[in-house]
Parts: C-alpha cells; structure tokens; sequence
C-alpha cells in the first residue's frame, strides 16, 4: 500500500527526543530514514528507564526510531564525511540536533549540504535556537532545565509547593512535532515553489509557545501570575477547573460554570464566590463536598449536567484499557535481542495512507552495508579507518 511520504528520503542525525521522535513519525508515514549514529550508536540506547533495558536497549531509544535503518560512522573520518555527502545529494531532507556549530565543524553544515543538493531540507533542531544568548553561553539543552526556564514548571502545582514539572518529557515531544511539521511545511514549498531551505526549531521557543494562552493573557490584561493557594489545575484559570479528591479517588473538572456545578453539588451559595478573585475558597469549599461521594458518582452526576468531568486514572490503568480494546496504539514489533517488544504506535490516522509498521528499531550500524552500497563502490568502503565499517565491504 503507498504511504503519504514514501518516495521521501532523510539523512537524520539526532539524538535523544529531538528529532528521533519527529523523523520516527515521518518513517511511519512512509519516508526513507537513514539514522547516522556513532561507532557504538547514539547515547540514547544505553539510557536506563525504570532502573533497567528493554532487550539490551534503552525503552526510550526502542520507542522513538522503529521504521529506520542505522548507519554507524566515525564523523571525524574524512572517509565517512564524504560518503555522507554523497548520501546528501540523493535524500530530501537532512536533519541534525547536535549543538549549534558542530556540523559546520564536522563539513555537514547547511552549505555544504546545499553544494550537493541545492534544493534540501535542511532542519536543526536545539536546545535554545542556533544564535541566541543562551546558545552563545553553550548552556546545555534539556527537556527538565527548559521547563524550568521557561516557566512552565513554576507554573505546574499549588503555590507555596516547590516548581512541578510535567510526567514526561513534555517540551521534547512537543519540539519533536515541531520539527517535524517544520519540515513537512518546507517539502510542501519545494513543491509548490521549487526552493530548498532551512528550517529551525529549538525546545525554549516550543516552551513558551506552548504557553501562548497564558502568556497572551498575561501580556494584554492587568495582574501578575501567581498559582493558586489549592490547587486550581492551571493557574491562569478561574475556580473550578482543576482536579478534587472524591471518597475513593480523584477527578478532574474542566471548563464549567459555577452557578451550575453549585446547583449540582447542592450549595447554591457557591455560585455568590467571584471563579477569579475567590478561586482558593471555591476550591476548599468545593472539594469538601465532592469528598463525600465516590468518583463514579460525580463523573455522571456532572456529566449528565452536562459539565466536563472524568476520574484521575494511573497511567497503568490507561495502559490496561488500552489492552483489553485490543488498541492500535499499543503494537508488538522485534527487540534487539530477537524478543517481542511493545511499544506506542503513530498517533495519526490517514483513511487512504495509513501509517505502517515497516521495520523494528536497527541495531546500531545494523545498515550501515546496506546503505553504503547504495552510494560507494566496495573499494571506496574499504578505505574506512573504522573496521567495524570496513569489513562491510566483504559482507
């Protein structure tokens, strides 16, 4: 079956979240993924989760680089150099996310991909942009440190507890979606406009556009920001979106009217309370009630009043879920070590270009033979300072 990017062929350099994420979503919908990774592959695969490895590799690397092939190269040998420019002039795209400056270094850059292939994509991804003061300070760029200098983990909990962030690596993932729209939006240009370019994006900048709303708000409207005392769910809105404890768990409540909710939990008085300015007591007041009555209970008492309401689950218990409605999200592909592995599938769903499982996460320099071959002669692979990459003209 034709997949919506097959035809499409990316030279893919990155590391961690950033990029892996991205390119494994356009190696599902059909693009040609070429991983370059180190001699002993990408840092990212001996990353413990969870005190251990998933078949001998990281559950992070093993999530985010299915429907690839790996290519092991020393970048410092001028051998490898060359043959990756090679690789260049026939793929569309080439994305890396190493610190700013390094591929310049390495002969890898923008211009000297552009040399061989005029009309590349060409998309870095950073930490905290390619020229910006805290790019020029080389601080290090990290889903935990950019939460926290962006605000978003200042703005996470109840006040007076320290800054929270998210359960997961939430500005990577975000970033990750970026770039890879980013990309798409430049291979619609090529076509509509015959034109290659470059396309940025970095993990600070995601953060605060992840806070559009907020920040919006804080920029045309008076006040300062400060989290609410219990807890409302974010601390721009008013009372009584948040999550309240019930007798036997936890539920959550969004957008809805006070007048409305009051009636529905039996004190109308709530609804004399400014959502805004008396946020804190609506929340006491409110959640003392709710504890008297099971989830259950207020997820359909406050959804048959037609609020937004569900219960607080674990991510063990969604996960379960998942499983019994035999999901599509939750696949079974092939570890490194020949054992069945689970992972998350592609969250997009194209009715006449569906996503594919095509291959398992490689192995480090699982490829690399393979992919040579399509550029070199095996007298041009032999010349390799690394053995590991030399014998691969023999295989």
């Amino acid at each position: 079956m034709t997949q919506a990017l097959e035809g499409i062929r990316i030279l893919d350099f990155t590391q961690m979240m950033l990029g892996p994420y991205g390119t494994q979503m356009l190696a599902d919908l059909g693009a040609d993924v070429i991983k370059v990774e180190g001699p002993e592959g990408e840092w990212e695969r001996s990353l413990e989760m969870m005190g251990g490895l998933v078949a001998g590799e990281s559950a992070a690397y093993l999530a985010m680089n299915r429907n690839k092939r790996s290519l092991a190269l020393d970048l410092k040998d001028p051998a490898a150099r060359d043959a990756l420019l090679r690789l260049a002039a026939t793929c569309d795209v080439v994305v890396e996310n190493f610190r700013p400056g390094v591929m310049d270094k390495l002969g890898l850059g923008y211009d000297d991909i552009r040399a061989v292939r005029p009309d590349v994509v060409y998309c870095s991804g950073s930490g905290w942009g390619q020229d910006t003061p805290f790019a020029r300070e080389r601080r290090p760029g990290q889903d935990l440190l950019i939460q926290a200098m962006s605000g978003l983990a200042a703005a996470t909990g109840r006040r007076g507890d320290p800054p929270t962030p998210a359960g997961t690596a939430i500005v990577d993932h975000a970033t990750a979606l970026t770039l890879a729209n980013g990309i798409l939006a430049a291979l619609v240009a090529r076509e509509r406009h015959g034109i290659g370019q470059r396309v940025e994006v970095d993990l600070y900048s995601t953060a605060i556009a992840m806070q559009c709303q907020e920040i919006s708000a804080f920029l045309n409207q008076d006040g300062s920001y400060e989290r609410s005392e219990e807890g409302i769910g974010q601390a721009w809105l008013s009372a009584p979106f948040g999550v309240y404890a019930a007798k036997d768990g936890w539920i959550a409540l969004a957008m809805a009217p006070l007048e409305v909710v009051a009636d529905v939990v039996g004190d109308p008085s709530l609804a004399d309370l400014d959502p805004w300015a008396d946020r804190d007591e609506v929340k006491r007041r409110l959640e003392s009630l709710v504890r008297r009555e099971p989830v259950a209970h207020w997820v359909q008492t406050l959804g048959a009043a037609g609020l937004w309401a569900a219960r607080v689950r674990t991510t063990e218990e969604a996960v379960a879920e998942l499983r019994e409605q035999d999901s599509g999200l939750l696949i079974t592909t092939e570890g490194p070590d020949g054992s069945p592995i689970s992972l998350i599938g592609c969250p997009v769903t194209l009715s006449e270009t569906p996503w594919q499982l095509r291959s398992a996460p490689p192995r480090a320099g699982e490829h690399t033979a393979e992919v040579l071959r399509e550029v070199l002669t095996d007298e041009e692979i032999a010349r390799f300072t690394t053995p590991a990459v030399r014998s691969a003209a023999h295989d």
